[in-house]
């Protein structure tokens, strides 16, 4: 496979959302919501507590041994019950929630949405002869995601640190792209200057 014009896309915030958010935060209060009605948390009660532990806080760290879905998820899973620990929540509570929140986080029907101007921006940039490729810190249901907003129709390659071992900006994050596609001309598309440019 090859591209003589590629664009490199990031996912989560570039070409769709999950309720608005790039992040998890809401997504615990969700599945909290699920779970245990008028809890009285939001959001804020979270964002503090996720500040570090996902393997994209760690970018410098390759990680192949998490590139096995339950491997991937057992890593993060502490993360999240440590989220609702501090929110007053048991330990074996707190991981039960977590399972929640994965559960609903890795729907693509549940609060996946492709931004309104993703389609028509892919159609007109592939009609000016470019190729469409994603790379994402991402969880290993990604492929899944993004087959069901429609974006493998319109995308001819993905890359997913959950299956390669390696975050943006780690640069054979950017060669698991680069060195399949080999084109003659690629350009980075994001929302973070940090993962998405300094790489």
């Amino acid at each position: 496979m090859s591209a003589a014009r590629l664009l490199i896309w990031d996912f989560d915030g570039t070409l769709a959302h999950r309720r608005g958010e790039t992040g998890w935060s809401i997504l615990l209060a969700e599945a909290l919501d699920a779970e245990e009605p008028g809890h009285g948390h939001s959001a804020d009660t979270f964002r503090p507590h996720l500040r570090e532990g996902f393997p994209w806080h760690r970018p410098e760290v390759v990680h192949p041994e998490l590139c096995e879905p339950e491997a991937w998820w057992a890593s993060v899973r502490p993360v999240l019950g440590r989220a609702y620990e501090a929110a007053g929540y048991g330990p074996a509570q707190s991981l039960e929630l977590a399972d929640a929140a994965r559960r609903l986080y890795v729907d693509p029907d549940v609060g996946w949405a492709l931004f309104d101007d993703t389609l028509p921006a892919l159609g007109r940039l592939s009609q000016a002869g470019w190729t469409h490729a994603i790379l994402s810190n991402h969880v290993p249901e990604l492929r899944q995601i993004v087959s069901a907003l429609g974006l493998d129709e319109v995308v001819a390659f993905l890359s997913c640190s959950a299956e390669t071992g390696y975050e943006k900006p780690h640069a054979q994050a950017f060669a698991s792209v680069l060195d399949v596609l080999r084109p003659a001309e690629a350009w980075m598309v994001g929302d973070n200057v940090v993962a998405d440019v300094l790489g």
